[in-house]
Order: C-alpha cells, then structure tokens, then sequence
C-alpha cells in the first residue's frame, strides 16, 4: 500500500486539489443562487396602492399608524405614480413603467418574479424608494400571509382609463377589468389570501377651485371608478373599504385642508384616519 501510495502520490494530489476546487467552486455558485432568491417570510399585512397610500414612509405614514393601531407587522408596497390599470392608451408594450402598475405586480408576487420591474433603471421622479420596496416585495411569504390591502384609482381617474372593457372583462387596459385581472392572478396562488381593495378619497384641486367631480368635462369623475370598484369586488367576493362616501368632509371647497396636504395627499390627520378605517375594518371584520 505503501509503495502504490508513494507511486501515484503526485496524481492523488492533483486530485485532492482538484476535487477542492470543484467544492470551492459549487459551494460558491450555491450561495451565489442562494443570495440570488431572498428567504420569504411571512408577514401579517401587505399594503399596495399609489401615493395616497405610499407618498410618507415615516413613523406617521399610512402603515405606521396602522401597525401601531393594530400591533401587526405591516409591509409597505406602494409605489407613487402607479395605478390599478395599465394606463398607455396606445397599449405600448414597450413602455414599461406599466410594469409597476398593480396589475402587473399581482403577476409578479405570484409568480415570485420581480425581475421585470428590477431591471428597470428609476429615472422617473420620487421613485427613489422603488428598488426596495420590490426588494422587501420580494421578501414577502404570500401564502402565509394574513391581509392585502390594495388601494388604487386616482391615477386610473387621472389617466382617464377606461371604466369597463364589455368586450373584454379582463382587459388590464380598463379600470374593471384589471380588477378582476389581479384578482384571478393572486386567487389563483395564494387562494388563502385575505384580499381587501380600498376606494381612493374625495380630491381637490387647489388653485383652480375644482374637485374630482368636476376636474373633467369628457371624461370619468372619480366616483365612477368608487362605484365601479365596489360593484366589480362584490361581483368576485372580494371586500372592499369605501374612503370616498362620507369619508373626509368636503361640504366646502376649504375642507381640502382638513386632511390632506395638497386636496390629493393625505396629511398627518388624513394618514391616521385611513389608517384608523384599516384597522377598524379588520376589528369589526375578524
């Protein structure tokens, strides 16, 4: 044994480093995949919407306080700017800031593939926040989580997109019809999934002395897209939070800054009492 040991001592070298270097080489590539594909953890609740939802990120933001209130884990997934629908009326498949639009985000989330909107660079204006809040999307064990909160609809008014598609219930090009789009996608991956859409609030229009019922001549006022949102939800069997009817006071055109700090963005009273309407539901709601 001995003088076969000493025989082919050199080859059996070469094959310890070899063989070293083969475990060096696929433990790395390993952690490499591993770093690559976060751990998922479960949380409580997700919230996703526009800036309504997502503009403050402080301890007096919409899901702060509501965390606070309800002493649950709260995820904040709302990107500003973004809407429930895809809003290019030219159905430009290369216009990808659409990508961060709800109907697309509830492709990735069941998916688990947020490669699409990471491979974006941000340029556009306050989406400085965006890359971590996919990365903290991404985190997220959506088959044990409890709550999704989704609120979207200003920016489907402000794009004037389409109510309904009667053609086409399912267009993600119309206000209903991506509705129904997100909801099929996450059912579809998580059917133990509490999902619960929120109406956008009354708006105004300081400066010009209009309100979202009046801010267009030809086009959608914001209450439709309340009304149609409500109806289209009760048609799945999906709850629904209603912050438009007799939700801020607007009984005069000055009652914008009661809660909101430019007649569109809740202030620091308007962030607490959509919180509070958040976690009164699921109190009363269990």
């Amino acid at each position: 044994m001995k003088k076969w040991f000493v025989k082919y001592k050199k080859e059996i070298v070469l094959w310890g480093i070899s063989l070293g270097l083969f475990v060096l080489i696929f433990a790395g590539l390993f952690a490499l995949q591993r770093g690559n594909s976060p751990v998922r953890q479960p949380v409580d609740i997700v919230t996703m919407g526009d800036s309504i939802m997502g503009e403050t990120r402080d301890d007096t933001s919409v899901v702060a306080c509501l965390s606070r209130m309800t002493g649950k884990s709260v995820v904040n997934g709302c990107l500003g700017g973004t809407a429930m629908s895809y809003v290019d009326k030219t159905r430009d498949p290369n216009n990808t800031y659409e990508m961060y639009s709800m109907a697309a985000l509830a492709k990735a989330i069941s998916a688990k593939d947020f490669s699409a909107q990471n491979t974006r660079r941000f340029v556009n204006p306050a989406t400085e926040y965006f890359e971590d809040t996919f990365d903290a999307l991404e985190r997220v064990d959506f088959e044990k989580t409890d709550v999704l909160f989704i609120c979207h609809g200003l920016n489907d008014f402000h794009a004037g997109v389409p109510l309904e598609n009667e053609k086409d219930p399912y267009d993600e090009y119309s206000y209903a019809g991506a509705v129904r789009s997100v909801v099929r996608n996450l059912r579809n991956h998580y059917p133990d999934l509490r999902i619960i859409f929120l109406t956008p609030t009354y708006t105004w229009y300081p400066g010009t002395g209009l309100t979202c019922e009046n801010l267009w001549t030809d086009g959608p006022v914001l209450e439709q897209y309340v009304d149609i949102l409500l109806r289209t939800t009760e048609e799945l069997g999906v709850e629904s939070i209603d912050l438009y009817h007799d939700f801020y006071d607007h009984a005069s055109f000055e009652d914008w800054s009661k809660y909101t700090r430019d007649g569109n963005h809740p202030n620091e009273a308007g962030r607490e009492k959509i919180a509070r309407a958040m976690a009164d539901y699921l109190k009363e709601n269990p």
